[in-house]
């Protein structure tokens, strides 16, 4: 493999991890200059420094002085000049200290005591979709379950309605599957080149919706965190209407695509490997490290960018102020310098420090939430359907961003529906 490797087309991730590539770059361009060409109707970009060793991205997401989200934003395309104002008032975009202020906004509102509060809820949510599909035989996972699965379990933290919750697919499709021919709707400027959909212009009817939301919890406060948020005040300062936005923005799509993503590909993993598989059902003990060694091995966001904030040295690599750096969470996951033979699906893996959540500052403050439905949802399945098996192929998002699985065929023996004893 030669040094034209590309691990930016978001093609090559529909047809699974090119783990053959990270490992080449890791061994030989850790720190590689990927050229940002162009892909369909979108243009190419001015390229980035590709980070796939551990150590590494790691350094890149922990030292926000030397790269930054605020420069550039956090995605690999740049945004249209005339919204980066916009998009740098999202937490994700942020560098301390303003970072600091409004996550602890947002910690006071996602407290364990609050997030336990919905275990109920999710344990009912999981049963009744499984038992939707248990007696069938096979159903496609994504499709028949877990696209719905973790939407609800949002809508109730946040306190959206049932009659409203649909526009969280929808928005979620808009903004992550923009890239994908199957949730792709372009829309182009004047200028005939497409129109970013998380741009703010892209995203009206949500902010739209925020507001709202937000203006009938301060009428009507309960115990979601669409009310804490709305109604939290720290060190005598509240949330502005575009701060609260664009929260609402982050919660909305990355609470939903992160376990709409890992609940599929940690199953697909697990499936893969029928020694691991066994073991667990004959060790439910060991869901807990088997659920971090499925998001090892299958990280739901693949990709997240950072800007130079001056002339650094990352890898033996110059890398000049203002450049482009992304960090491939993947590729680090599989770093022989860092996990004992990677390549090898351990659900009993110990340590297990992998990226999939990212590091530093802006590690995901709903990791806890994710964890919580990853464990009540393989708790229902694994032991209700223990001989589930793949009935064909995956097919995955295409997408450099975020690693989904669009369907997932399963089989398994009918099982009775339990119903909500």
């Amino acid at each position: 493999m030669s040094t034209t490797a590309n691990v930016f087309d978001p093609r090559i991730y529909a047809q699974g991890i090119p783990h053959e590539t990270y490992r080449w770059l890791r061994d030989h361009d850790p720190v590689h200059w990927q050229e940002e060409h162009q892909v369909g109707n979108w243009p190419a970009g001015p390229g980035f420094w590709a980070v796939t060793r551990h150590a590494d991205v790691v350094r890149v997401l922990r030292t926000p002085t030397e790269f930054s989200s605020w420069l550039g934003a956090t995605q690999i395309r740049d945004p249209d000049p005339a919204d980066l104002s916009f998009i740098r008032q999202m937490m994700l975009n942020l560098d301390p200290p303003d970072h600091g202020w409004l996550r602890r906004i947002v910690s006071g509102a996602f407290t364990a005591r609050r997030i336990e509060r919905f275990t109920a809820g999710i344990a009912a949510r999981a049963r009744l979709l499984i038992d939707q599909i248990a007696e069938r035989g096979e159903c496609d996972l994504p499709a028949d379950v877990t696209d719905d699965y973790p939407i609800h379990n949002l809508a109730d933290l946040l306190g959206i309605p049932p009659e409203d919750r649909g526009r969280i697919l929808e928005w979620t499709n808009r903004v992550i599957g923009y890239q994908d021919p199957d949730h792709a709707s372009a829309v182009h400027g004047p200028d005939g080149k497409p129109v970013n959909p998380r741009s703010p212009a892209m995203l009206t009817d949500m902010f739209e919706y925020a507001h709202s939301l937000a203006a009938h919890k301060r009428r009507n406060p309960a115990s979601d965190v669409m009310t804490a948020l709305a109604t939290a005040e720290v060190d005598g300062r509240r949330l502005t209407d575009p701060e609260l936005s664009m929260f609402f923005f982050l919660l909305v799509i990355a609470g939903n695509d992160t376990v709409r993503s890992a609940l599929p590909g940690g199953m697909l993993a697990l499936l893969d490997h029928p020694d691991q598989h066994r073991r667990l059902l004959d060790h439910p003990e060991l869901l807990d490290s088997a659920i971090e060694e499925m998001l090892r091995w299958h990280p739901p966001v693949l990709s997240f960018r950072r800007t130079a904030v001056h002339d650094t040295v990352l890898a033996g690599r110059r890398i000049a102020a203002g450049d482009k750096v992304v960090v491939f969470h993947a590729a680090a996951n599989f770093d022989e310098r860092r996990f004992a033979d990677p390549t090898r699906f351990d659900i009993a893996r110990s340590p297990n420090d992998h990226v999939s959540f990212g590091d530093g500052p802006h590690v995901c403050l709903g990791s806890r939430f994710a964890r919580l439905q990853l464990r009540v949802f393989y708790r229902e399945l694994l032991w209700r359907l223990p001989d589930v098996r793949l009935a064909g192929p995956p097919v995955r998002l295409v997408s450099n961003f975020i690693g989904g699985i669009k369907h997932l065929p399963l089989s398994y023996t009918p099982a009775p529906a339990l119903g909500l004893e």
